[in-house]
């Protein structure tokens, strides 16, 4: 399957960025929190993907070697990468939304997790990643 975008877990301290997606009848989840991350621009690799749309969407600026690859998954779409960042609790003071949906937030990732409007898969995603790491791992 093509590779079709990336979506990244950034965690600001112990805290998750997360957006409300635009309340849109043609967009996908409308109304609900995502984690930053979109399509993949022509000839974009899934490291670039990611750090371009971050940048974007929350004015994250992060380095390639800054992301872990967690998982590619298979979406209708194509096949979607997510990555997970972690920065210190003081590079929330850079943070802004972009052009796209209705809010910024940072919440817990147990937060986003069992919120009844995120994302779903999104949600499966990041329990997966948080699954793999180890308590200490997330100071």
């Amino acid at each position: 399957m093509e590779f079709a975008g990336s979506k990244l877990a950034l965690f600001v301290g112990d805290k998750l960025v997360t957006l409300l997606r635009d309340d849109l009848p043609n967009i996908a989840f409308a109304d609900h929190w995502d984690l930053p991350g979109g399509f993949a621009e022509a000839g974009e690799t899934p490291e670039a993907c990611a750090l371009r749309e971050t940048f974007e969407e929350v004015g994250a600026v992060l380095r390639a070697e800054q992301l872990c690859l967690q998982a590619c998954y298979p979406r209708p779409v194509g096949t979607v990468a997510f990555f997970a960042a972690h920065l210190p609790a003081d590079a929330a003071r850079g943070l802004r939304l972009g052009d796209e949906g209705q809010r910024m937030a940072l919440m817990t990732a147990e937060a986003f997790i069992t919120h009844t409007r995120a994302v779903p898969h999104l949600q499966d995603w990041l329990a997966a990643y948080l699954r793999g790491r180890s308590p200490t791992a997330m100071r």
